[in-house]
């Protein structure tokens, strides 16, 4: 039975963290987070390596748990969320990686096919169908049957963005997803993640990269000294990430 849960809350928001304090194990990352996002919005999220982006973006899918303030992501609330719910809520969600994390044993459409199993998709002619969608949704309908390896790197986060769109996700949660590409490829995909937002879709980025930001502007969070703050555009400064 398809599950009717809204994925927004009284405010509007697919995603709002109040008051919430992230953790690994006993090392505080970040405290007092206070962080909101609307269906469509493209977020950049800013700092320094080690200053807490990967392991907010962790919370958001629960790979960190949620011990400490309010959260809500995409219907269900991080406090209380139970184990069987975290698959169902990373289901709504798109993950992109930095280091693409494909399978190098099978092709791009096994890949993706793989993904669909994986979350509960049984009917081979749907799935068929739906493979083809997302590779023509990042330009990538000729490669399905290519090994990863004989990708590039460009090549090869198109996929991973295509996997990422795989469940029609309502939000895309890209951790890095250019630091391993080239700026001319990490525009195009700019353009990808950008064009995606446009047509609904929320994103949140993770990026030390300033240029990427001054090219393609967005609002835009940082993470520094434990805190998340919320600088205007303006106030963004190329020696902050050096």
């Amino acid at each position: 039975m398809k599950e009717s849960r809204k994925i927004t809350n009284g405010n509007g928001h697919i995603v709002e963290l109040n008051s919430v304090v992230i953790r690994h194990e006993e090392n505080i990352i970040l405290r007092n987070v206070e962080v909101s996002l609307c269906p469509g919005e493209f977020l950049y999220l800013i700092g320094k390596v080690g200053s807490g982006k990967s392991s907010l973006l962790k919370t958001l899918y629960c790979e960190l748990p949620l011990l400490n303030g309010k959260g809500f992501v995409l219907g269900y609330n991080l406090e209380t969320i139970k184990t069987k719910e975290v698959p169902r809520l990373r289901k709504k969600m798109g993950i992109v990686f930095q280091d693409f994390q494909l399978l190098i044993d099978r092709s791009v459409y096994e890949n993706l096919i793989f993904v669909l199993k994986a979350t509960g998709h049984k009917n081979k002619k749907d799935m068929d169908h739906r493979v083809r969608e997302v590779l023509s949704e990042v330009d990538m309908v000729h490669k399905g049957y290519k090994m990863p390896h004989q990708l590039s790197g460009g090549e090869q986060q198109r996929i991973g963005i295509a996997r990422s769109l795989l469940n029609k996700p309502d939000l895309i949660l890209a951790d890095e997803p250019t630091g391993n590409l080239d700026p001319e490829t990490s525009d195009e995909l700019m353009k990808l993640l950008h064009q995606i937002s446009q047509n609904g879709k929320a994103v949140i980025m993770a990026t030390h990269n300033y240029n990427l930001i001054k090219k393609f502007p967005g609002r835009t969070i940082r993470c520094e000294d434990a805190h998340v703050i919320e600088p205007i555009q303006e106030e963004i400064d190329f020696d902050y990430f050096t």
